[in-house]
C-alpha cells in the first residue's frame, strides 16, 4: 500500500528562507532509513507560493491569479508533476487538466530542487523545472467520487501526450481523507486522529511517499517525519 506523508508549510519558508545543515542532515538521515528500510518511493518540498499561480474553475469561468496565495480550502486530493521551461507553461497544462475537471482549484508552485536550497550550483545547461500542478479536494473527491469515463479519456489522453513530449512526469491520487490520519507537534508532543478532517488552511511544504504493509507502518513514519521536520501539522493520506 502507498501512503503520502505531507507537512505543511509556514511564513517562515513562504518568505523563501532556506534549511539549514541540521534540517538538511536530519531529513538526509530520515530518507536513508527509509530507503534503507525498502518503503521510500520520492518526495519533493516546495518553493513559496509567490513563486506560484492559483486557478480557480467555478461555474464555467476561470480564475487565474498569482501568488502569494490567500489561504482558503487547502486540503489536497492529489497532483501532477511537470517538467516545462516557464510557470506560463506549467499553468497552460492545468488549465487543460481543470477544463476537463470541471469546477476546480488547482495551484501550481515550482519544486524545490538541490540549486534552490543552496546544496549544489545550477546546471549549467539549465532550460526548464519540475513544477507540481496540485488538485484541491472537493465535497466529490472527499465521498470517493471518481470522474465520468468521458473525462477519464481525456485526462488519460492529456497525460499519455504530454508524457511522451517530456512534460508530464507523474500523477498522484489521493484516497478520501477518512482514510488517512493527521498529526499534530505541539509543547506536549506529537498527536494524532483518524480522518476525515476538517478543511486545512495551510498550504503544503512537501511531501515523502512510502509503501508499507498498513497504514499503522505508515504512520510510524510519520510520526517520525513530524518530529524531523519541525512542523506543526502532517498528514498521512493513501494514495491510489
Amino acid at each position: 500500500m502507498r501512503f503520502i506523508i505531507m507537512h505543511t508549510t509556514n511564513a517562515h519558508w513562504e518568505a523563501g528562507a532556506r534549511p539549514d545543515e541540521g534540517l538538511i542532515a536530519r531529513v538526509g538521515a530520515l530518507i536513508n532509513d527509509m530507503v534503507q528500510s525498502g518503503v521510500f518511493r520520492g518526495g519533493e518540498g516546495l518553493g513559496p507560493s509567490a513563486a506560484g499561480v492559483r486557478v480557480r474553475f467555478a461555474g464555467g469561468e476561470r480564475t487565474i491569479t498569482p501568488g502569494p496565495f490567500e489561504r482558503g480550502n487547502e486540503l489536497p486530493a492529489g497532483f501532477s508533476i511537470l517538467r516545462t521551461a516557464t510557470l506560463e507553461d506549467a499553468l497552460a497544462w492545468a488549465i487543460r487538466q481543470g477544463e476537463i475537471l470541471g469546477d476546480a482549484e488547482l495551484d501550481i508552485r515550482p519544486i524545490n530542487e538541490p540549486w534552490d536550497i543552496g546544496l549544489e550550483p545550477p546546471p549549467a545547461d539549465l532550460i526548464s523545472r519540475r513544477y507540481m500542478v496540485l488538485r484541491k479536494g472537493t465535497a466529490a473527491t472527499e465521498a470517493g467520487e471518481t470522474a465520468t469515463p468521458a473525462s477519464r479519456t481525456r485526462l488519460s489522453q492529456l497525460i499519455d501526450d504530454t508524457t511522451r513530449t517530456g512534460v508530464h512526469l507523474a500523477t498522484e491520487t489521493m484516497r478520501p481523507s477518512r482514510k488517512g490520519r493527521r498529526f499534530s507537534n505541539s509543547l506536549g508532543g506529537v498527536t494524532f486522529y483518524d480522518g476525515p478532517f476538517t478543511e486545512t488552511k495551510e498550504l503544503l511544504g512537501g511531501y515523502v511517499i512510502v509503501d508499507t504493509e498498513s497504514l499503522e507502518a505508515a504512520a510510524q513514519w510519520a510520526a517520525r517525519y513530524i518530529e524531523t521536520v519541525g512542523t506543526e501539522e502532517v498528514d498521512l493520506r493513501e494514495l491510489e
